[in-house]
């Protein structure tokens, strides 16, 4: 059974974007136009060359924000205000969801590469808010992205979780690399699965594999 998997389990990592809501929402889309115009306001490039730059960043940086950190000296706070100002009206409550998060045993927090005050907009209009102890962006992890190890340490650190009793929730693969290796249950949450020692589970309905947890 799915369930003696996390027996051990006192501590449930979840994403957010794509993860606690279904890709469909495409706030992706948007941000993606957020990402590249302020690319392009800071280096003076092309809608395409912006978009490829951050292509580049997110491939050789883990974020477009390190890349432009580091390249281009950039205020974090500025560039994540302005990347998330985007219309999640079309987000609807989940209380199927959010009841199955809340009755997981232990520990239940987000932990996400986007800015905290997104993932509360996000949460709360997903009827979330309550479901969680704990919301991490990527301030709290020194603004270094997932997949960093460096990332994860900070944020597990912050909130003293123990990974070897910890479950990840994730959509993007790549991220949950670090979580194996550091003794944690790894779900990938996306319609179209993926293999690899590093992926314990997949679903592609997050609140039928919570359902059959608790």
């Amino acid at each position: 059974m799915v369930a003696a998997n996390f027996a051990h389990v006192d501590s449930w990592v979840f994403d957010l974007d794509n993860t606690l809501y279904h890709p469909s929402a495409d706030l992706f889309g948007q941000m993606n136009k957020t990402f590249a115009a302020y690319v392009m306001r800071i280096t003076g490039l092309d809608a395409a060359g912006a978009h490829d730059r951050c292509v580049a960043y997110w491939k050789s940086h883990g974020s477009t924000l390190v890349g432009l950190m580091q390249d281009h000296d950039v205020d974090p706070h500025d560039f994540l205000a302005k990347v998330h100002d985007i219309d999640i009206s079309h987000l609807e409550p989940d209380p199927a969801l959010a009841a199955r998060i809340k009755a997981l045993p232990g520990r239940k927090i987000v932990y996400t590469n986007g800015s905290h005050n997104h993932a509360k907009r996000v949460l709360a209009a997903r009827g979330l808010s309550l479901s969680f102890d704990a919301v991490y962006g990527v301030e709290q992890a020194g603004f270094r992205p997932k997949p960093s190890a460096g990332a994860f340490e900070a944020v597990f650190a912050t909130d003293g979780i123990a990974p070897k009793r910890a479950a990840m929730f994730e959509d993007e693969a790549r991220n949950l690399a670090v979580p194996h290796q550091i003794g944690m249950k790894t779900v990938h949450v996306h319609d179209t699965p993926e293999t690899g020692d590093h992926i314990h589970h997949h679903t592609s309905d997050l609140a039928a594999f919570l359902s059959q947890l608790a």
